[in-house]
């Protein structure tokens, strides 16, 4: 993961909160999050650079449909960065201090 894009990163998330979704509403959900519109060229390169690197993976719905899963290594590799990230992103619970102690 940290030789990715922000934006790799961003996709992969997406990918991992559907059921095998498609270019389509990949980029729907990236333009709804980014609020702005998101390039073919630049989505569907992406996609094929996660493909590559192993971590998702391309089917096909039809002859012109492909869908994305992530793959194992890929959802290794979120649940690797959620646990970094937690480790510096504030909880919602209060930190113990010394006078409430």
């Amino acid at each position: 993961m940290h030789d990715l894009t922000g934006f790799q990163r961003d996709i992969m998330y997406v990918v991992s909160g559907f059921e095998e979704p498609h270019g389509l509403a990949i980029k729907d959900e990236l333009e709804s999050y980014y609020e702005s519109d998101i390039n073919h060229g630049r989505l569907y390169p992406n996609l094929d650079t996660l493909v590559e690197k192993g971590l998702v993976e391309k089917g096909e719905i039809d002859r012109r449909t492909n869908s994305y899963t992530l793959t194992g290594r890929g959802k290794r590799e979120l649940t690797a960065r959620r646990e970094w990230t937690n480790e510096y992103v504030e909880s919602e619970e209060e930190p113990e201090t010394a006078e409430s102690n």
